[in-house]
């Protein structure tokens, strides 16, 4: 038994049970992954993977033993190498954040700035993408810290810490009729044609909400991943926007104009999360508290310490 097999099992299961994918992955040859699989398999005496003809199709019951088994393991191999890195080199290495792109357009551009002055080594990579993406990306390892609104899909070896909250504002071209609405309803707001997020976003549910319990029919025209599409959207007249209310700044923002409406929907919580059993670099730490200071270290650590 080697190391070597023990990735290209979790490789192979992550990749759907595809050892094509898995060899592209990890840059080897298929045949290759082939056959240390049937060595391992041979050695433990045991079947790892379900087949039909030549094909894996699933793993069998001692198999789902042996990939958490296998999960555990590799996770502690790169928890050494990290605490390795950390001794060696304390200020170098490399951070990979996870987070959706109203986080990394708005909320993410001074704290990286600021990190980036106090850890010049270190170089950051930003993954982008919708809550359920950024969760898989800190899950399966390519990403240290997920960044998202609400709860960062619930899983046992995922701990998540609350940041901050935020709500939402109506943004409209100039002149429009809604601007003059005092205060500003729900009603009112559904008498356009609205353009907002994508259903994959866990804070566009707090929106339906708040129109369900109105018992109002809102005709949502156009949705999408990010706010400047939004924006694109509304400055060409095809609806009004509901956007993060961090996602407006007047100064940018010339073609559009905002209303505040953070009394018509409920508080969403941005949340940072972190695989259980993890090792996290003095950096990591760094750049968390940075985003939210009330999380010091000791705080994630009793967190990531807590049972799940």
């Amino acid at each position: 038994m080697n190391i070597q097999q023990l990735r290209y099992i979790h490789e192979v299961v992550r990749c759907n049970f595809s050892i094509s994918s898995a060899a592209r992955q990890l840059h080897t040859a298929q045949p290759g992954i082939s056959t240390q699989i049937r060595l391992l398999e041979e050695e433990l005496n045991v079947q790892i993977f379900e087949r039909k003809s030549k094909r894996l199709t699933g793993l069998t019951p001692p198999g789902i033993a042996v990939l958490a088994m296998i999960g555990r393991i590799l996770r502690d191999i790169d928890n050494i190498r990290q605490a390795s890195m950390e001794f060696s080199n304390e200020t170098g290495g490399v951070l990979s954040i996870a987070t959706t792109h109203t986080q990394a357009r708005y909320a993410l551009p001074p704290v990286v700035k600021a990190f980036s002055e106090q850890y010049p080594k270190v170089r950051l990579h930003i993954h982008q993408g919708n809550p359920a993406q950024v969760t898989e990306f800190v899950r399966n390892g390519m990403a240290d810290l997920a960044i998202a609104t609400e709860a960062l899909e619930p899983f046992d070896d995922l701990a998540t810490l609350p940041c901050y909250q935020w709500n939402r504002c109506v943004i409209t071209p100039p002149n429009h009729p809604l601007l003059d609405e005092s205060p500003l309803t729900l009603e009112a707001i559904a008498r356009y044609p609205i353009v907002t997020y994508d259903f994959s976003f866990t804070g566009r549910s707090k929106i339906n909400k708040a129109f369900e319990e109105r018992g109002l029919t809102p005709n949502f025209v156009i949705t999408a991943l990010d706010s400047d599409v939004i924006k694109t959207y509304v400055e060409l007249g095809m609806g009004v926007g509901l956007v993060a209310k961090m996602a407006f700044d007047a100064a940018r923002d010339v073609n559009v104009r905002a209303i505040d409406a953070g009394h018509l929907f409920e508080s969403s919580t941005t949340r940072i999360g972190i695989r259980r059993g993890n090792y996290l670099r003095g950096y990591i730490y760094a750049f968390i508290e940075l985003f939210a200071p009330h999380l010091t270290r000791k705080v994630i650590d009793t967190t990531l310490n807590r049972p799940s």
